[in-house]
């Protein structure tokens, strides 16, 4: 099979890249607000370190989540077909995002208030967890082998734009009224505006075809079995490497924007404006980062580049929090803008790198489940295990530098252990 002419290619990735940050977009959003004000409105009875726990718990729900949306849609994407799924994925987080912004507060309705939200957030999760194998496959299966990872990685740079997106629009909102405004409705508009970002990617994925070596696989014989059985039969292995390899990126991505926005505005008094313009400048440099690295995991392989990022982030962790420590403009953007140029050796050659790993028949049930499963593990518990560890140790933050490395280390043994994937071949 030829591989898709240039100009299809890069409607392919454009689709897959703004469906991609949008969806983002509404998963970092609540990032930010349970780092910064979810703990005032829905768990206003405790005190604040608890409070932000309680927010970050339910923040951790949505990557429960995920792996059960990676199997329900990695099934049927691999049944019926890519397209379909990530139309479906995007509505699905799209509407629950809205939803939020429309949620009564603890002060209303009391204890319902927070159930709903755990509702909620568990909804938009299980959207993203079946989204992000869609988006990459898309491309992937529409690309030529020497260039994968390059065009598979701006899949990826969807993420750092909806970071992006979300703390440029909470910072908006946020500072164009008082802090009482803002508690009472403003917080609101961000989540609400999702709904207009939800349309424009509804009408952007209708028009991407689906995905040839997919419609080549569905011509054979079907599978007997369901994907996942398969995909345990014969990639096992496979799963736990993706898995490994997902939980120094997974988790060092919410150390830094997610937990580390709560540490230096709560623990170090850090103006919260010094850090959403960190991330903002973070999310840019990440944007265009990613991409080269990808480009990178072309030429010289996946791992390479991966161990690399994973082996500078260990090495990173406690300058991260010595850097946060200055708490001057200048070293605190550093710290932001540094880790996740680091995150990005990791996440640019991922998406190529964990689809490889899994055939066609299966490919959407293999790499969701690899790059799922890992995420409530790592990100999901990442800022709660964090700020358990910094109220653990009176706020001294060398626990947490020590939990960032340990799951470096099994990332780098992960991809240590796995196979190069970057000349791989698609079909099977």
């Amino acid at each position: 099979m030829k591989s898709e002419s240039p100009s299809s290619l890069r409607t392919v990735v454009a689709a897959s890249f703004i469906g991609t940050a949008i969806e983002w977009y509404d998963f970092f959003l609540y990032g930010t607000a349970a780092a910064l004000v979810f703990n005032k409105l829905f768990f206003p009875t405790v005190d604040p370190l608890t409070g932000t726990m309680a927010a970050f718990a339910t923040y951790a729900v949505g990557f429960i989540a995920r792996p059960l949306g990676g199997i329900v849609f990695g099934h049927y994407g691999d049944r019926i077909g890519r397209k379909s799924m990530l139309i479906l994925t995007l509505m699905l987080v799209g509407l629950s995002t809205f939803a939020i912004g429309l949620l009564p507060t603890y002060e209303s309705i009391g204890i319902a208030a927070p159930l709903l939200l755990v509702l909620l957030r568990f909804v938009q999760g299980f959207g993203v967890g079946g989204e992000w194998a869609g988006a990459v496959l898309m491309v992937v299966e529409h690309g030529s082998g020497g260039k994968r990872g390059y065009y598979a990685s701006w899949v990826q740079a969807g993420s750092p734009v909806g970071l992006l997106l979300a703390t440029i629009v909470f910072q908006t909102v946020s500072h164009s009224m008082n802090e009482q405004e803002f508690l009472t409705w403003g917080w609101r508009v961000p989540f609400l505006f999702g709904i207009v970002l939800t349309g424009v990617g509804y009408f952007i994925r209708l028009k991407v075809i689906e995905s040839p070596l997919f419609r080549e696989a569905m011509a054979k014989a079907p599978m007997e079995s369901p994907p996942i059985v398969e995909v345990f039969r014969a990639h096992p292995k496979n799963v736990l490497l993706a898995m490994g390899a997902r939980m120094a990126e997974n988790a060092y991505f919410y150390f830094i924007s997610v937990f580390g926005l709560s540490y230096a505005t709560k623990q170090l008094g850090i103006p919260q404006g010094v850090m959403l313009n960190a991330i903002i400048y973070a999310a840019v440099v990440h944007t265009f980062a990613t991409p080269l690295f990808g480009a990178l995991s072309d030429r010289i392989g996946r791992r390479p580049v991966y161990l690399g990022g994973a082996l500078f982030m260990a090495a990173f962790a406690f300058p991260f929090f010595e850097l946060l420590a200055m708490k001057t403009t200048l070293f605190v953007t550093v710290a932001v803008v540094v880790g996740l140029i680091g995150h990005a050796a990791m996440y640019g050659p991922q998406a190529a790198f964990l689809s490889e790993l899994f055939g066609t028949r299966v490919r959407y049930t293999g790499a969701s489940l690899g790059y799922q499963l890992a995420a409530p593990f790592s990100g999901g518990l990442a800022p709660l295990v964090a700020t358990a560890l910094l109220a653990w140790s009176g706020n001294e933050p060398w626990p947490v530098a020590v939990y960032m490395i340990v799951l470096a280390t099994i990332t780098i043994v992960a991809v240590y252990l796995a196979a190069e994937t970057n000349r791989a071949e698609l079909r099977g």
